[in-house]
């Protein structure tokens, strides 16, 4: 899930990196690139936000509840609920302003043309994040009790405490009003060549904003408003403030093509993985909570290479399953060619650098075959081993062919199978059925769907650890530590641990203690 929101909200602003407004861009269709992938970046983050708007007024039992049910206290999976929407209100106003903080000198192209392009941009991030953060707070204060409730500290969501306070602050002020007023004096001169959708959401996001009563600035001239745009924006609201913003914006540009865990510790991985493999990643540059709360956002599926797998599932009961399937002499190879044969011929071909594919997993681009060099290339890696058969395993690898090529869910809904998340693929490949033991995986609410977490399972790990319902066991964990620029083999303590960790982890983080006196990782109730 994680990466597919880093991939195409900043393919341009923290992949491909940017390059000041005042420099010229190597070529122009560089430029276009870049444009256009953050404007894309913008209306994803809008549409964000807009789901999250639109559920909070769909739950007026929470959001607006009647007299009596005022009186009572919410329960905690209440309270979940609407930290869920508001987890969502945080990170797509985040992305908002990490694409603005990459166009914020729009005035210093020479270009007309790159000059109200950038500007559209970034007028059309400010706007969205404005009015939509009105219209949640409108909401929200229908019920007195939310002001109290997400100023709460859900660290295992991301949430630190006290945001909502200094969310209302930084849009319910005279500061915001003025840099919308500005921002409207500005667009009537820098108006011309915007993109068609930006216009759109520029012109919808502006007129409600009026409607609502707000940026009754006073009349400025385009020289007054650059100097009012310069001055204010960007407002951080995150824990440690100004330290956070940057991470989130900046650190992939800071260590560009870098990744905590190096290449010998993915081949390293790659020696003790075997298919059906759980892997659970964290790319500390992305916005990582983009979309999904906690610590772990993404999670992808080990397949292996057709050799891992023929050595893997030759056992009896394996051979067995996959006659009845059909194939009479009980080769997984053959059947997998036989039911999916584009699957299979694109899990063959080698990706970049000649490595094979090995990993399935759900990402921008869709349902996809991807090595461990490039689904490895991460901060920090949990691996789990499913305590199943390998003749179940081989289903689940089975199933996860099949939803090879179908597109990445921005909706994050489990009841289709036409799209997927990260999890929902994991979540639907070892999902019991008759003559298969399968997983059974938590699942929560988020704005109004059922959705399983890569967050919650691990959490649902390490609540399990040492029971007779453990349905996984520990492989390892390969801990990121931004301040020393590498990650380090931990213990399954601390990956039982680690979805507890906040969002700004990295910022706040101390090595374990266990690491520290140099002790090896021990193992664990639930240990292979």
């Amino acid at each position: 899930m994680q990466r597919a929101f880093a991939q195409i909200l900043f393919f341009a602003l923290l992949i491909c990196g940017f390059m000041a407004p005042g420099v010229q861009a190597a070529t122009d269709a560089g430029f276009r690139q870049r444009l256009a992938a953050d404007s894309r970046a913008c209306i994803i983050a809008r549409d964000g936000l807009k789901r999250a708007v639109d559920f909070a007024g769909s739950r007026q039992d929470l959001f607006a509840p009647d007299r009596e049910k005022k009186k009572g206290l919410m329960t905690r999976r209440e309270k979940l609920i609407i930290w869920s929407a508001w987890s969502s209100v945080l990170d797509s106003q985040a992305a908002l302003d990490a694409i603005r903080g990459r166009w914020k000198d729009f005035s210093l192209f020479r270009e007309k043309e790159r000059r109200n392009a950038s500007f559209a941009l970034n007028n059309a991030c400010f706007l969205a994040g404005y009015r939509h953060a009105l219209e949640f707070i409108a909401l929200s204060d229908k019920n007195p009790a939310l002001d109290t409730i997400l100023d709460e500290a859900v660290p295992e969501l991301g949430l630190p405490a006290g945001t909502y306070g200094r969310f209302k602050f930084r849009f319910l002020n005279v500061a915001a009003a003025t840099e919308f007023s500005a921002l409207q004096a500005i667009d009537k001169g820098y108006a011309d060549g915007t993109n068609k959708e930006l216009r759109r959401a520029i012109e919808d996001d502006g007129r409600v904003i009026w409607q609502m009563g707000k940026g009754k600035g006073h009349a400025l001239t385009v020289k007054n408003a650059l100097a009012v745009v310069k001055k204010g924006a960007f407002t951080a609201w995150f824990p440690l403030q100004k330290n956070v913003s940057e991470w989130m914006g900046d650190t992939k540009v800071r260590r560009k093509g870098a990744h905590l865990i190096s290449g010998e510790q993915i081949a390293s991985m790659g020696k003790r993985l075997q298919p059906g493999d759980i892997l659970f990643e964290r790319h500390e540059w992305y916005l990582s909570n983009m979309g999904l709360p906690g610590f772990w956002t993404h999670v992808a599926m080990f397949v292996g290479t057709p050799a891992e797998r023929r050595a893997f599932f030759s056992d009896p009961e394996t051979t067995a399953w996959v006659k009845r399937e059909g194939v009479a002499d009980g080769n997984l190879e053959k059947l997998l060619r036989k039911r999916f044969p584009n699957a299979y011929a694109t899990g063959m071909t080698p990706l970049e650098d000649g490595h094979p594919p090995r990993v399935l997993e759900a990402i921008s681009e869709g349902v996809s075959f991807t090595s461990l060099e490039f689904s490895g290339a991460a901060d920090s890696i949990g691996v789990l081993r499913p305590r199943l058969s390998r003749r179940d395993k081989a289903e689940a690898v089975m199933r996860a062919f099949r939803y090879s090529g179908r597109p990445y869910d921005f909706n994050f809904d489990f009841q289709t199978d036409s799209s997927l998340v990260c999890s929902e693929l994991v979540y639907k490949a070892y999902e019991p059925a008759p003559g298969m033991r399968g997983l059974r995986f938590p699942l929560s609410e988020i704005m109004g769907r059922r959705v399983s977490t890569p967050n919650n399972m691990v959490r649902q790990f390490d609540e399990q650890n040492g029971s007779r319902e453990a349905q996984t066991d520990f492989v390892l964990f390969l801990d990121g530590f931004e301040k020393e620029k590498r990650a380090v083999e931990s213990t399954p303590v601390e990956f039982r641990k680690s979805w507890t960790r906040p969002n700004w982890h990295i910022l706040i983080q101390d090595a374990p203690r266990e690491i520290k006196a140099g002790k090896q990782p021990e193992r664990d109730a639930n240990g292979p």
